[in-house]
């Protein structure tokens, strides 16, 4: 075996709680912890508990941030209008039942994570959860349930099939992920959410949208190279 002396990039990504023989346990995907790895950096787990806040100077320095999946932010946290009743709160609840618990403290750290980011300019990848996040963090807004909100034909969650169901999202010219995926107009995404970007952030442009004009996809202009084809 062979160890390299080599520093490696830091990239930090928060924990996920759930409950466990009466006990929290945090966790994360491995798949995500793969993703890091596979390129080269090393995953650091900030756990989501209490009082981490103040312990963020001991997790430099911090090279990026990947923010990933998890359940619904706190609408409280962003400018909403939507007029769902009492009735409509009842059924996404029952519908989304794993989904629509909210963690308070998960949505606190991981919007500093963000803010810092955006403040810092340091690296960040945002999927499902984690653009919401970022999106919000920039001052965007969230639909509460999409289907209550925008009556929408496409369909953006299958608890049946959830490991392969995918829609299809059309491509926005001469951004990142059309570069990427070689000038294609549409490609097949996966899909698992039940909340979406409403208003875009400023700072942030569409790469991509589904069928019904919901925004898949977005990046930071201001950090991107199209000569280099990356991310500064």
């Amino acid at each position: 075996m062979v160890v390299s002396s080599k520093i490696l990039p830091r990239v930090l990504i928060v924990s996920r709680r759930t409950l466990r023989k009466n006990k929290f346990v945090d966790f994360v995907g491995e798949y995500h912890l793969d993703l890091i790895v596979s390129h080269g950096a090393v995953p650091v787990i900030m756990p989501r508990v209490t009082g981490v806040h103040s312990m963020l100077q001991s997790f430099e320095p911090i090279h990026g941030v990947l923010l990933c999946e998890g359940e619904d932010i706190d609408p409280s946290l962003y400018a909403h209008d939507a007029e769902l009743s009492p009735e409509d709160m009842e059924e996404i609840n029952r519908l989304h039942l794993g989904d629509t618990t909210i963690d308070r403290e998960k949505d606190s750290i991981e919007l500093t994570l963000a803010r810092l980011c955006l403040e810092r300019n340091i690296p960040f990848l945002g999927i499902c959860r984690g653009s919401q996040i970022l999106n919000v963090a920039a001052g965007g807004t969230l639909y509460q349930d999409i289907d209550k909100e925008i009556g929408t034909t496409t369909k953006h969650i299958d608890y049946e099939n959830y490991d392969e169901y995918r829609h299809a999202v059309r491509v926005v010219e001469e951004t990142p992920l059309h570069q990427w995926f070689d000038e294609m107009d549409e490609i097949m995404v996966n899909s698992y959410h039940h909340q979406g970007v409403k208003r875009l952030a400023q700072r942030f442009v569409p790469m991509a949208y589904a069928p019904d004009g919901l925004i898949e996809g977005f990046y930071d202009p201001n950090r991107y190279d199209p000569e280099e084809g990356q991310f500064l």
